[in-house]
């Protein structure tokens, strides 16, 4: 069973993960802010998932539960389409990350994701599959394509062998899905990672730096982290959560009242002005 997070937290995450009627997410831009906001975010994950979600701030309340059919709620369907206009628009970066988690980056996450996940061109013989490295060395060529170009192109033609390419080559942030198109019939347009994000992708940070700064933007949103819930979150090993953690206890950013649950030093932030600053940055 989780581990329940105390009233005061709560309503932190209630204030910065816009779980409140009066601060939903209607729009691509307040999407795009929000994401900005909080550094990283799920897209269609509910209340029964921990962290930050696009839709829970689009339904506006904590305790949003997606509904068995998705394709007649309006809230499911708001989420949807904000998710393609935010890929279109691409300013935040959109894939299936680690553990096949579809999130949202702010670009000024994408260097720590990166330096954790990312798999630099030297080493992609040792660690990708030949199907991803196939596909890779067309899309390389063509810069963008349709899925089902892509996949002739590339000689991958089994569906399910391509679709694991196609989470491969996103997981390890070199490949990202740059529009969707439902006419005549459904498919994605797939591009390079570094088309879009050259400079955050060619950004170098260690993996200690990067571990700590993805603890940070978790914990500055969520107030207090109980144990095993910064890797459920971002797919991170709990060995390598707990060093983030820890890095931010050693600074002073945070404080550890026990194993493995951490808090912002001081207790939680001041969450109405953090409510006062965020609204009046969306009225400006």
């Amino acid at each position: 069973m989780a581990q329940p997070i105390p009233p005061e937290y709560d309503d932190h995450r209630d204030a910065h993960w816009r779980r409140e009627a009066t601060r939903q997410v209607e729009s691509v831009f307040e999407a795009e802010r929000f994401i900005e906001q909080v550094g990283f975010a799920a897209c269609l994950t509910d209340s029964r998932r921990p962290g930050p979600s696009l839709y829970v701030a689009v339904c506006g309340r904590r305790d949003a539960v997606m509904p068995r059919n998705v394709q007649k709620d309006p809230e499911a369907s708001l989420t949807w389409t904000l998710k393609d206009e935010i890929m279109g628009r691409g300013k935040v970066y959109y894939a299936k990350l680690a553990r096949g988690k579809s999130m949202f980056l702010a670009p000024r996450m994408v260097p720590h994701f990166n330096a954790i996940w990312g798999v630099r061109k030297a080493d992609e013989a040792r660690r990708l599959s030949r199907p991803a490295r196939a596909v890779l060395k067309v899309l390389r060529g063509e810069w963008e394509m349709a899925t089902a170009d892509l996949r002739g192109e590339s000689g991958v033609k089994d569906r399910t062998t391509f679709t694991r390419a196609m989470d491969e080559l996103q997981a390890a942030m070199i490949v990202i899905p740059e529009a969707a198109y439902y006419l005549p019939k459904f498919t994605y347009i797939w591009t390079l990672g570094i088309s879009r994000f050259p400079d955050e992708l060619r950004r170098r940070v260690s993996r200690d730096v990067a571990l700590r700064e993805i603890a940070r933007c978790f914990l500055a949103g969520a107030g207090l982290t109980v144990p095993g819930e910064l890797a459920r979150v971002t797919g991170l090993s709990r060995p390598d959560a707990g060093l983030g953690n820890r890095a931010l206890v050693k600074e002073g950013f945070a404080s550890s009242p026990s194993r493995g649950t951490y808090h912002l030093a001081g207790g939680h932030s001041a969450t109405e002005d953090f409510r006062h600053g965020a609204t009046e940055s969306t009225q400006g």
